[in-house]
């Protein structure tokens, strides 16, 4: 059984890589908007289901497709990816001397019987105070621009990051762990 990557994301590939899987990375772009009110886990959820499902009508054979979403929320404001520098910037002055929560969402669908698997895995990010131009430094090197929240753990924003509770590779983008055990229970085996 093959399995589909539905992400241009490379952060989420490497994951996989770095696990030892081997899959097929295919594109899954889609208008990512929340709806007003659209509460965190249900905007991750619906993201990486449409996005599961738009890859799986393009795949032939016994595959399953993964697919997912992650975003960061503060007190009940979502961020998304920033749409600008100055949205970076903001982004990472709320960020900074608090804590918030990484919220990845999962979907799984195995072909060609069409079974799903879902779930929401958060994480609680502790992010250090920044002052102004140490964020205007991390502006600079251009890593905010394409990752939830405008920080990339696993570079040069770790440094920032004095303490998580609970899963690293969900703050990445892929919670490793929960991803095998939903991928085992659809019946996937590495041999």
């Amino acid at each position: 059984m093959k399995l589909i990557l539905a992400s241009a994301s490379e952060r989420r590939a490497q994951i996989l890589r770095d696990a030892g899987l081997a899959f097929t990375q295919l594109s899954s772009a889609i208008d990512e908007t929340p709806y007003p009110g659209e509460a965190p886990h249900q905007l991750v959820e619906r993201l990486a289901a449409a996005k599961a499902e738009l890859v799986a009508a393009r795949v032939v054979g016994p595959s399953i497709v993964i697919a997912a979403d992650t975003i960061v929320t503060l007190e009940g404001h979502i961020f998304t990816k920033p749409r600008s520098t100055d949205d970076a910037r903001h982004m990472l002055e709320r960020l900074g001397g608090r804590t918030h929560a990484v919220v990845t969402g999962v979907a799984l669908i195995r072909l060609p019987d069409g079974v799903r698997r879902a779930f929401v895995e958060s994480t609680l990010v502790h992010f250090a105070a920044l002052p102004a131009e140490e964020i205007t430094r991390y502006l600079a090197t251009g890593e905010p621009h394409d990752k939830a929240g405008a920080y990339g753990i696993q570079s040069r924003a770790g440094r920032y990051i004095p303490r998580i509770e609970g899963c690293y590779f969900n703050v990445v983008g892929l919670p490793l762990a929960h991803l095998l055990s939903s991928l085992t229970e659809l019946g996937w085996s590495e041999v």
